[in-house]
């Protein structure tokens, strides 16, 4: 079987009970595949078009899948799109994703293009843990043992998870001393808010020799299918190897690692 389209691959299969059972099965997938992030609402013609198949074979495949609440029809439309069903069969494969083994070859392919550090944290209600580390293969380099807490308000990936927190929230952390922010009034704290702000526009924090002179630290949110906050990915150096000209740069990088990561989870 070397053609594509649906319409072929139910031509190239023997007339069986077992072929025709494998027909239907790729056929019925191919009218799920029709839908995209861009155009999620789909008329038959249209379906019937995008995997050459005749519109009445694609108005039985639908009606089959609607049984199946694998794909709905809109009520103003009278178009397809797809069903919850489809996130209820994905539901045990998104649950058993572990985030380090996906973001794992992410943060490998990160520090080889970076040359730096690249470190997975986890939130732990007050503090961001490192949980994956793929080091630097410099000689000098910026590294951490595995289950090393960070709780200082500065560091990169603690200000990523705690941008996305409330306000009120972040304010009794800090207030609590489970967050550590050196010099701490009333306005070093609205102020930091604000950067906690910024940094959730911004998409990453950067942490450039605030917690120790000789480091640098840029962090970026990864998300799962359902929107929420992670992990964070990090990435370290030592601060006479970043200008401050190359952080942008380096910010974006990161950035990108982690939405890769995001959409290994099916995040967005």
């Amino acid at each position: 079987m070397t053609s594509t389209d649906g319409q072929s691959l139910a031509e190239d299969l023997p007339e069986t009970g077992e072929g025709r059972g494998i027909s239907v099965l790729k056929n019925g997938l191919a009218v799920l595949r029709a839908f995209t992030v861009d155009e999620p609402l789909l008329g038959v013609s249209e379906i019937a078009a995008r995997v050459g198949l005749h519109k009445s074979t694609v108005s039985r495949i639908l009606a089959t899948l609607e049984l199946e609440d694998l794909v709905e029809r809109d009520p103003s439309t009278r178009r397809f799109r797809l069903g919850l069903g489809v996130i209820a069969m994905a539901g045990p494969l998104l649950a058993d994703l572990d985030v380090r083994r996906v973001a794992h070859p992410v943060l490998r392919d990160l520090s080889r293009r970076t040359g730096e550090t690249a470190a997975l944290m986890v939130w732990d209600g007050g503090e961001a843990i490192c949980v994956e580390q793929v080091p630097s293969q410099h000689q000098v380099k910026h590294t951490t043992p595995l289950g090393t807490r960070y709780d200082t308000a500065a560091s990169s990936s603690v200000q990523v998870f705690l941008a996305q927190l409330e306000p009120f929230t972040v304010r009794s952390l800090v207030m609590k001393g489970a967050i550590d922010l050196p010099g701490l009034t009333e306005a070093a704290l609205d102020a930091y808010l604000v950067r906690l702000r910024e940094v959730a526009d911004r998409g990453c924090a950067v942490n450039y020799g605030e917690t120790s002179l000789e480091e640098v630290g840029v962090a970026a949110p990864v998300f799962d299918h359902r929107g929420e906050l992670v992990a964070a990915v990090l990435l370290s150096a030592p601060r006479f190897r970043i200008s401050t000209e190359q952080l942008a740069v380096l910010a974006e990088t990161v950035r990108a690692a982690a939405g890769e990561v995001s959409s290994r989870l099916g995040g967005v």
